[in-house]
């Protein structure tokens, strides 16, 4: 990038890339290649500068304090396994598919919980 700028004076500092002053040099000039130079290494470096900028701002945010948060006694808790529900059909739903059974329905007929095989039900149609 020096190459670039021999000849420029070393206090004159490319500016930044897709600004308005950038916008406003020739296509040809030798800043305006400097900051497309800079800013693909800053690119590299640092990724997106909004997003580094955001991060920076997360990061600095106060914090809930430690003493608000759950504790590992209640976290575990929280990640065992719950208890299997019942399948039970519903009135006014489509039968329900019996686990463990392949081909059975459960339907509720005269608000019984009735396992109907879907082979036998097709016959007697």
């Amino acid at each position: 990038m020096t190459e670039l700028l021999d000849g420029q004076d070393p206090k004159t500092r490319p500016p930044k890339y897709g600004s308005a002053a950038w916008q406003r040099l020739r296509g040809d000039d030798p800043l305006k290649a400097a900051a497309v130079i800079t800013a693909a290494e800053m690119w590299r470096r640092y990724g997106d500068e909004e997003a580094l900028v955001a991060w920076f701002r997360d990061a600095s945010r106060s914090r809930d304090p430690l003493a608000s948060r759950r504790t590992l006694a209640e976290l575990n808790a929280l990640a065992k396994p719950k208890p299997a529900r019942l399948v039970q059909a519903t009135d006014g739903w489509p039968p329900v598919a019996v686990p463990g059974r392949p081909g059975w329905r459960r339907h509720l007929v005269d608000g019984q919980q009735v396992d109907l095989n879907d082979k036998a039900q097709e016959s007697a149609a």
